[in-house]
């Protein structure tokens, strides 16, 4: 009896390279990605205000302008959640805050966190802010984030360190908003100890 017929039959392997992709993958979004964010988007803010924070062509116009500010959430390579903010240069938001980007700013402004509808309620938004608020700290020229909610959501946010500033002076029809800031701390020695 030959060595090779004593052990386990062999399996055949499988010319040429197999492609899988990543279970879990955090990357910068891309205009490409705008209609599947802008799909997540309108489903997550149309049945709960009605409103969706940025529309289409506002979802390409940020993810050209500033990519590096958003982070998008791939499973499989799905679209799972995302975050899309854009820089602002004054202390509060104003309403021209809702649509420009000020390359000059060193506040970030977080338009919209939305996670798909069959990923909610498993804590992926929280962790999505975690991730985005530590990559924050690794851009030396952001000194905070802010960001618009509504009174529901403002417990969320200070979950994730956000303070509240007041209420906002942007309204959208009949919404107000609550105002509320995250001071981006530690720039150099996270800088140096994170890889940054």
């Amino acid at each position: 009896m030959s060595v090779l017929s004593a052990g386990p039959p062999m399996r055949p392997v499988p010319q040429g390279r197999r492609h899988t992709l990543p279970a879990s993958e955090f990357r910068s979004l891309s205009p490409e990605d705008a209609v599947s964010v802008f799909e997540i988007e309108r489903e997550a803010f149309i049945s709960v205000s009605g409103e969706c924070p940025l529309h289409l062509d506002e979802v390409r116009h940020f993810l050209t302008l500033c990519p590096e500010l958003s982070l998008g959430w791939f499973e499989e390579g799905r679209l799972v959640a995302f975050i899309i903010g854009s820089l602002w240069d004054q202390e509060r938001l104003t309403l021209d805050a809702l649509s420009l980007h000020k390359p000059h700013g060193t506040t970030v402004h977080i338009h919209v966190l939305a996670v798909h509808r069959t990923f909610r309620q498993q804590g992926k938004g929280s962790i999505l802010m975690w991730r985005y608020l530590q990559y924050l700290r690794c851009l030396p020229y952001v000194r905070r984030a802010v960001l618009m909610c509504e009174d529901f959501l403002v417990p969320f946010y200070q979950k994730s360190g956000f303070k509240v500033h007041g209420p906002s002076e942007v309204t959208v029809g009949p919404l107000n908003f609550i105002e509320m800031f995250y001071a981006v701390r530690g720039h150099a020695f996270m800088r140096r100890n994170s890889g940054c």
